[in-house]
Order: C-alpha cells, then structure tokens, then sequence
C-alpha cells in the first residue's frame, strides 16, 4: 500500500533498488538502462521506477538531498514494499589526492556529526558501515569489467556550505578520517542496521578540494554512466 511519501501500489518496487540523489538522474538510469521502465511513483516529483534489465527486475528511485531525506525514502522502502537491498549511487568530493574526479569509489564507512542514528535507534556511534556481501559483490563485479573501483571512507555531512565558525574541510578529514564527503549514506546506513536490511553506497567523485577541479552539473550527468552501469551489474547479483 502508499505510504506518506511514496504513491506506489503493492508489489510495484523490486528487491533491489538503485537510489540516486536527484530525480532526474533516476529518470535518465531507468530510461536508458533498464527494459520497459514502468514510473511507480512520482510524489514530491522523487520518482520511482521498475523495470527489468538483462531480464531481472530492477527498480531506481531518488532519494533527494540529505540524511533526512533518504531516511524517510529508504524507511518506507524497505517497511512498506519489502524491498531487501538499497544500493546509493552518487557523487562525493574529494579530501584526497588518493581520489580524483571522476573515479569510482565504494564507501566501507560512513561517518558523520548527524544525530540521525541516536535519534532513530538509540545507536551512539558516529561510523557505520555498509552490508559486507553487497561491498563484495560490487568489488567482484568491478574486477570482472574492468573498472578501478576504490575503496574510501565517507563524510556524509549536515551541512553544505557553512561559515567561518565552521571546521576546515582538512580539520574535517583529519578529524573523522574521511576520504571524501557527501551528505547521504549514514543515513541509509543506519536505516539498513537498525531494520536488518541490505545497503551499500557507490560514488563517483565530482570535484576535488585538493587540486579544486569540478565537473559542471550537465558534464556530471554524463559523465557517472560507469559507476551507473557498475551498480546495475552488482544490483542484479543480489
């Protein structure tokens, strides 16, 4: 049945969901990837869509921007249509020349200053992790094509722009550990522990605080089609 957020009828979300941040990015993943592409839901303009690619069926929904906002998403998700597996695929910043625009990077941890997990669980801890056999999947399926998928910690920050009372973005690294920042994984992260379900966060970096390259927003949309298609392979794994 519907829930607050989402308008689909019962059934309409496979097992495995790909959940890209802006909507218009899971129109175009399921327009281009995924056979008959059916639009389940499009409340709030966050669409959802199922479809089957290489025969399995596959569904991709937004999440929009935030912890919050993929909190409530992947809740409903995976408590109102049994969905098993939520696969983020994104894009983050770099804190490290380790990490630079463009490469494909897959969060072992996420870390963040949210009181998301204390709220919701009563869970004190600031890291979470993502669900091992979903990162092991994606890692085979990344050797298997060939693609150079890194391992990284990920600031999943509050905040965006801040001011001059706010930590460096180095203080930052050095403080949690984090390889590169964006603002949603915990989220999802603690959603899956708390309610024994499957996650997993794939990135691809968009812009670098070390030597300030960045990608502009239409280059970006292009330009994530191998990480896209890395998720799309594992998620079929599942």
């Amino acid at each position: 049945m519907a829930t607050p957020h989402i308008s689909a009828p019962d059934g309409a979300f496979a097992k495995t969901v790909l959940m890209p941040g802006d909507p218009l990015r899971a129109k175009l993943l399921a327009e281009t990837f995924l056979d008959n592409p059916e639009l389940v839901t499009s409340v709030r303009n966050i669409f959802g869509y199922t479809g089957t690619y290489k025969g399995v069926r596959l569904s991709v929904m937004a999440s929009g921007m935030g912890i919050p906002s993929i909190g409530i998403y992947s809740y409903e998700l995976y408590t109102g249509y049994n969905v098993e597996n939520i696969i983020r695929i994104g894009s983050a910043g770099s804190y490290t020349e380790r990490l630079n625009v463009l490469d494909v990077v897959l969060a072992d941890s996420a870390v963040s200053d949210s009181t998301y997990a204390l709220l919701n669980s009563g869970n004190l801890s600031h890291v979470l992790y993502p669900t091992p056999r979903i990162n092991e999947t994606i890692l085979a399926k990344a050797k298997e094509l060939g693609v150079n998928c890194l391992l990284g910690r990920v600031n999943s920050a509050d905040v965006f722009y801040g001011t001059d009372k706010s930590e460096t973005w180095q203080e930052l690294r050095d403080r949690t550990g984090a390889d590169c920042v964006e603002m949603e994984s915990f989220g999802l992260f603690e959603n899956a522990r708390a309610l024994g379900k499957g996650a997993a966060c794939l990135l691809t970096i968009s812009d670098s605080f070390i030597t300030k390259q960045a990608l502009p927003a239409e280059e970006r949309q292009k330009s994530f089609m191998e990480m896209m298609h890395l998720a799309l392979e594992s998620a079929i794994e599942l």
